[in-house]
């Protein structure tokens, strides 16, 4: 599950080809981060999700109205939103616990038998039984999206509040080197329990990011990274409308209001920006030579991020890796995942 999903569309629709390359990492800079990843223990929380892929093909017109018949070829579920970046992680040498709602209806019991099969940690206790598992389908003809379909239902359901599993998150936290919360807005993450566990995670020297979503109104302080688009940016900012916005305007106004230790904004194909203390460090280029797909090229960015910058790489360097693992994803179709392999060959 990812983001932007109609800059890829317009992408593929005027380019065969898009290079965006810009400074090229040193391979020696990349090998390192791999190797001081590999082993990290990285906890998930966040919205989980069944991505559903309908692909066919589309010759004729209904009779029974102005659309088109898709006779279906193929079908295929991957994870979506943080079970998309808990694969991530596990990609990237990572081992990992996933935390989050799921029903126990047929796409609940679909995303149990990929955990295990991909060997995603996943506790039992956040299987709702009678919860309606997130689903995204998503009908695709010819290489194009033609339409979703969502599965879902009230946010409420899905929240993480009850003492007994945050008590058990609070344990994971213990085990773990990082914590990813991973927001879609489905309601696994509010304000309260937001709050609760990064001060806990804080209070145990854990490091912390979030791939925040501005229309979930989560008020939080002190996280280490952010990591919006630069749409969600100017929202979580609290600047009107769609309009360009200075950059200084934009960070400033976050690091008043969420006081992360650093703020990542991910630019589209104008690469990423850093800004340290509400004041812009850096921007480095992205790496892409050829897009197919953005979806999910999000949860690659914030899993790299995460384990790069925990791993205590400097921050130029994981945001080149998180670069070049998200120039990988976008070169695949549908939601995928960047190996070291491919992250070392990237650039040659």
């Amino acid at each position: 599950m990812g983001k932007n999903e109609n800059f890829c569309l317009y992408l593929r629709q005027n380019f065969a080809h898009v290079f965006f390359m810009g400074a090229v990492p040193d391979s020696g800079v990349l090998k390192k981060i791999l190797h001081n990843v590999a082993g990290l223990n990285v906890l998930v929380l966040g919205d989980v999700m069944l991505d559903h892929y309908v692909i066919g093909d589309a010759t004729r017109i209904s009779p029974e109205a102005p659309v088109p018949v898709v006779a279906v070829e193929r079908e295929s579920y991957t994870l979506g939103a943080s079970a998309n970046v808990a694969l991530n992680i596990l990609s990237l040498g990572g081992n990992v616990e996933l935390c989050g709602a799921i029903g126990g209806d047929r796409a609940g019991r679909r995303l149990e038998e990929i955990f295990s099969t991909r060997g995603i940690a996943f506790n039992g206790r956040f299987v709702k039984a009678s919860l309606d598992t997130i689903v995204k389908t998503r009908v695709v003809v010819r290489g194009q999206q033609l339409c979703r379909v969502d599965r879902e239902g009230k946010k409420p359901a899905y929240a993480i509040n009850g003492d007994g599993d945050l008590a058990y998150i609070q344990s994971r936290i213990d085990w773990s080197d990082a914590i990813i919360f991973s927001d879609y807005n489905k309601g696994t993450l509010n304000g309260e329990n937001v709050s609760r566990l990064i001060d806990y995670a804080r209070g145990h020297g854990k490091f912390t990011a979030i791939d925040p979503k501005p229309s979930n109104k989560m008020a939080f302080r002190g996280i280490d990274v952010m990591t919006p688009n630069k749409l969600e940016a100017a929202q979580l900012a609290d600047l009107p409308g769609e309009d360009e916005h200075p950059m200084e305007e934009v960070c400033r106004k976050i690091y008043e209001k969420y006081s992360p230790k650093m703020l990542i904004i991910t630019l589209g194909q104008e690469g990423m920006l850093l800004s340290v203390d509400g004041v812009i460090d850096r921007t480095v280029p992205t790496f892409a030579r050829e897009v197919f797909d953005v979806s999910g090229a999000g949860d690659t960015v914030i899993a790299a991020l995460t384990m790069a910058l925990a791993a205590g790489n400097k921050a130029q360097d994981a945001m080149y890796f998180a670069n070049t693992a998200a120039g990988v994803v976008v070169g695949k179709h549908g939601t995928a995942v960047a190996l070291p392999e491919e992250i070392l060959n990237f650039h040659q």
